[in-house]
């Protein structure tokens, strides 16, 4: 029987505020950042004091190895970053050392864009050599992932609604890109493809899918918005609406109190714990509205279960006669 392992993929991040200019350069693929849009990205860690992705990335990983070993399937379970230690090809390069021969690969995004999942599945396959990979493209709608963010909505809105006196409504964001990466390629394009059947990349779409989702399993949500949050700062315009211009709107039209949870993200990073927590606050604060946002999924055991669920269809989609 082949030896068997989970990848799980993540984002990364660096560990203190001084090895950021190299991280960024990652991020961008070596292209030149301005020095003060570095400078900016150093000053919201500074802010936060650092971000616990790769720790809280990791403790996902311990979680589901336990989870999948309670099923009878105990296989390890690695982690690969792509923008930052340990970075993906000298994860999988490690497994083919451990004999690892299948491998059930999960990026811990779970709506599909090129600048996610595309590019993570291409810097696993260009290091796996005979390593046989599954890779699960795009998981927005898995009945586990929708449970565990609604989860964490429920209490925060019950504690929200109680405290203000009246129902309060919900926006559901996602991670912004750039508008040219969610296009599909001209007709006739021979480029790269960044997996097979590539067109028109379906993120936007399978983002506001979740949201709807989780609104669907929180009933007592008495309205739902959705905006992409944290646009970078690279030239081109990116998806909106943007959680500021919703925040305007919905300032104008009388709201006073507002849960805003993101259902892109699996744990806490500078684009929750600055960009909800200080920056979007702040701007809901300066406009008379309240702003407070659920627990982050983090160590929840039913996102656990979502992964093992996930890791387990993908490992036995590798086995003879499967």
């Amino acid at each position: 029987m082949p030896k068997q392992a989970v990848l799980l993929l993540a984002h990364g991040t660096p560990e203190t505020v001084e090895q950021i200019p190299e991280y960024l350069r990652n991020v961008v693929s070596g292209r030149p950042l301005p020095q003060h849009v570095i400078e900016e990205i150093q000053h919201r860690y500074s802010l936060i004091g650092r971000s616990p992705l790769t720790e809280l990335t990791m403790e996902q990983a311990r979680l589901t190895a336990i989870e999948l070993g309670s099923q009878g399937n105990p296989v390890p379970v690695y982690v690969g970053m792509r923008n930052w230690k340990p970075y993906i090809p000298d994860v999988v390069k490690q497994m083919r050392s451990d004999s690892i021969e299948e491998a059930a690969v999960i990026c811990l995004a779970p709506q599909n864009s090129r600048t996610s999942v595309g590019l993570y599945r291409r810097a696993v396959q260009a290091e796996a050599g005979a390593l046989r990979i599954d890779f699960t493209d795009s998981w927005p709608r898995h009945p586990l992932l929708i449970e565990a963010f609604a989860e964490r909505l429920r209490p925060a809105l019950a504690r929200l609604t109680a405290e203000v006196g009246h129902p309060v409504p919900v926006l559901f964001t996602a991670h912004s890109v750039p508008t040219r990466t969610v296009q599909p390629p001209p007709p006739g394009d021979a480029g790269p493809k960044f997996w097979p059947g590539e067109g028109a990349d379906p993120y936007a779409d399978e983002a506001r899918h979740t949201a709807e989702l989780v609104a669907a399993r929180v009933p007592e949500i008495p309205a739902w918005h959705f905006a992409f949050q944290s646009q970078g700062a690279s030239g081109g315009p990116w998806i909106g609406p943007t959680v500021e211009e919703t925040i305007d709107r919905l300032a104008s039209e009388g709201v006073k109190a507002l849960i805003l949870q993101p259902i892109g993200f699996l744990c806490d990073h500078v684009e929750i714990l600055y960009d909800v927590d200080i920056a979007f606050r702040e701007y809901a604060r300066e406009r008379g509205l309240r702003l407070e946002r659920p627990d982050s999924l983090n160590a929840s055991p039913t996102l656990v279960r979502a992964l093992a669920d996930l890791a387990g269809h993908g490992l036995a989609r590798l086995r003879p006669g499967a």
